[in-house]
């Protein structure tokens, strides 16, 4: 426990350090300082000479030039850096290994390239790939760590670290240790280990401690606050007739979060389309970020449609301000809501670091407020409660909308959490949690989560959730996915089927079984043990260490000792490619002993009636990859993960299995047979084998 603490520590440490450091830059940036002042100066010397071309100019070339950096710098240093990082760790936390993603070299193009996009202005977040550092410092630690204690060298251990990280890249971001804790739990676990709880809040705690610490040593402010502070009234925050208005908020806020998770996939799958565009883009990289970028400042260029979205202030901080003022107007925050929801939804997909979390924050935001100055109009003079008027707070809808419309994007809600931690008030505790719940069974209904639509469109190994209310997955069984046609090693099999077999496939795990005819399960076996008990067996010092040892092979070596002939040596190379063959071809036909192969006994077994839940559950819970399907000990199929990802989609056309009784046969022959083939058609072909089932549905 005393080097978890220690490990804890250096990562929380970390982690507020380069927060800090990143938002120091990038607020620097956005000030008009070192290179931002050096792209500026023309803008700031023509500005009060009237010429707008040479504005435009100057307000376009900023941000693109950062942004083609970034993404230019991540492409050439670790591509893995690019996106939000979140989709990537939770299939690291599943048990799958990707190649690259928590190096070094992501790391530093992960934190130069989003200091880069914050500073450009552009609506993109820094929630997602604070998450991504915070586990790369983690990974980086442990390396270290594992130098002076064993434990770290630990997979199992790491992934708990992992889980940690998470809550710590949160925590960071906005200075909210228990949300983030909470929201690490709900977007990267399906099931949370309770004992990594004392470590996440210990690292986040101390982490966020030590970054607000730093803005009070920099002098950006007086003491440790909330991030975002808010003053609302605390004796009257609302009143019980706004409540409904707050579900409104809540039920809008899951349609739109849903739409904006469909907008932003359809714009990425649009770009992975095969077509001339698209191969034009990826061959230069550039454009893409370019017109985007240009796009948007564009749109925001304060003589021209800016004006009517505070474009001549960058960055999300001055957007936050719907959180604070009084009373805007309605047109401006219409306005600036409609062009800040597509321009999050594509600037999201630009290749680099960049996270959705703070833009659909600031959509959220600004459809509350929209809500709240709609109600502060219909009721001018406020609310009459025991013979005292209270003036509705348009800033509490803003706080409302922005924590369901980011907990309806992510599927969570902490993000109610976050918010109080955020503005430092929890007196909208109940609307709150309200307008989150609401909103996120619109968006849970309508489409996947922000992250798990990257991993369906990655396609990354990951396992999808069951979805709520499908009885059938109870009633969907093992035997309906599992593979029968087996490829295993038996204890009668020979080193040549051994090396066929591992030509053939390249299974990570071959089953053990006792022979051919009975089937039994005797255990599996590693790939990688095969492929070296396989090389010894037929290796070169083998085989002269047999040919030593052996009565016949020394005599027929011997027979050539005295041989001086002209051409003895290319004679005898000859004849000793011919033995080695011929030994070759001995060894492969005998028999493996099986004596000298490490076999796991117990590997992971489910039987013919497993329901696809319950598989489900276990595949989620332990990490498995896959599970051998056994009756009574005999091997009958195996489940990998592949075949549980494709049952999943499936599960809602099936109905919950009854009798043959209870369905008269004149019932079922009643049904035309072209109804049964429009339903059994487009179904995968384990589906096909219940047509039974689905002539009576």
């Amino acid at each position: 426990m005393g080097e978890d603490w220690i490990f804890l520590v250096l990562l929380g440490l970390t982690m507020a350090l380069v927060s800090w450091c990143m938002d120091y830059a990038s607020a620097k940036s956005l000030q008009g300082t070192s290179l931002s002042e050096i792209l500026c100066i023309g803008w700031i010397a023509f500005m009060h000479r009237g010429n707008v071309l040479l504005q435009y100019l100057a307000w376009v070339t900023y941000p693109m030039v950062l942004i083609m950096f970034a993404s230019l710098f991540c492409h050439l240093v670790a591509p893995q850096s690019i996106g939000s990082g979140i989709p990537e760790l939770k299939t690291i936390l599943r048990g799958v290994v990707l190649k690259e993603y928590l190096t070094l070299k992501a790391f530093v193009a992960k934190v130069i390239g989003l200091t880069a996009g914050l500073g450009s202005g552009m609506p993109v977040g820094k929630e997602g790939p604070f998450v991504h550092i915070a586990s790369i410092c983690a990974a980086v630690l442990s390396k270290i760590m594992s130098i002076f204690s064993g434990v770290y060298e630990n997979s199992a251990h790491n992934q708990d670290l992992l889980v940690c990280a998470c809550a710590v890249g949160v925590a960071t971001c906005f200075a909210a240790p228990v949300g983030g804790v909470l929201f690490s739990i709900e977007v990267t676990s399906t099931y949370f280990a309770v004992r990594n709880y004392w470590r996440g809040y210990f690292a986040a705690t101390f982490s966020a401690f030590i970054f607000r610490v730093l803005s009070v040593w920099n002098k950006d402010a007086v003491t440790i606050t909330a991030l975002f502070r808010t003053n609302f009234r605390m004796e009257f925050p609302f009143d019980l007739q706004e409540l409904p208005a707050f579900a409104i908020i809540g039920i809008s806020c899951g349609f739109l979060g849903a739409f904006f998770v469909f907008l932003n996939r359809q714009v990425v799958l649009v770009m992975r389309r095969q077509t001339a565009l698209t191969r034009f883009l990826t061959k230069h990289r550039l454009i893409y970020p370019a017109v985007v970028t240009l796009v948007i400042a564009t749109l925001t260029f304060p003589p021209g449609f800016g004006q009517f979205m505070a474009g001549e202030v960058r960055g999300q901080a001055s957007s936050l301000t719907v959180l604070k003022y009084h009373h805007l107007c309605v047109s401006n925050i219409l306005s600036h809501q409609m062009f800040q929801f597509w321009m999050s939804a594509v600037s999201t997909t630009m290749p680099i670091p960049s996270g959705a979390f703070m833009p659909v924050f600031i959509l959220g935001a600004a459809f509350g407020r929209l809500v709240g100055e709609i109600m502060a109009t219909l009721f001018p003079n406020g609310i009459l409660f025991d013979g005292i008027v209270y003036r509705i707070l348009p800033g509490g809808y803003a706080v409302i909308g922005a924590a369901a419309m980011t907990g309806a994007v992510t599927h969570t809600v902490s993000t109610a959490v976050i918010c109080f931690e955020l503005t430092g008030q929890i007196s909208h505790i109940l609307p709150m949690m309200v307008a989150v719940i609401l909103a996120n069974m619109v968006a849970q209904g309508l489409q996947p989560s922000l992250y798990d639509s990257i991993i369906q469109v990655k396609k990354l190994p990951y396992l999808p959730e069951l979805g709520f209310g499908h009885f059938s997955k109870y009633n969907i069984f093992v035997e309906d996915i599992m593979v029968r046609k087996v490829k295993f090693l038996s204890s009668q099999s020979t080193y040549r089927e051994l090396n066929n077999l591992l030509k053939s496939t390249s299974l990570k795990t071959i089953p053990l079984v006792d022979s051919k005819e009975s089937m039994i399960l005797l255990g599996s076996i590693e790939r990688s043990e095969l492929l070296a008990f396989c090389d010894w067996w037929l290796s070169a010092e083998r085989r002269i260490l047999s040919q030593r040892q052996g009565p016949a092979s020394r005599e027929s070596w011997e027979s050539f000792a005295y041989v001086d002939e002209e051409g003895a040596e290319e004679s005898e190379e000859k004849v000793c490619d011919a033995l080695g063959n011929a030994w070759e071809e001995a060894e492969l036909d005998k028999q493996i002993d099986i004596d000298q192969i490490r076999i796991d006994p117990s590997p992971f077994q489910l039987v013919e009636r497993t329901s696809l839940h319950k598989t489900h559950t276990l595949f989620s819970l332990l990490g498995l990859s896959h599970a051998y399907v056994t009756s009574i000990g005999k091997l009958v199929g195996v489940v990998a993960l592949k075949e549980v990802r494709r049952a999943i989609p499936h599960v809602a056309l099936l109905r919950p299995r009854s009798p043959c009784s209870a369905v008269p046969s004149h019932a079922c022959a009643a049904v035309p047979r072209a109804l049964c083939l429009s339903i059994t058609l487009p179904l995968p072909s384990f589906l096909l084998r219940r047509s039974v089932l689905l002539h009576r549905c």
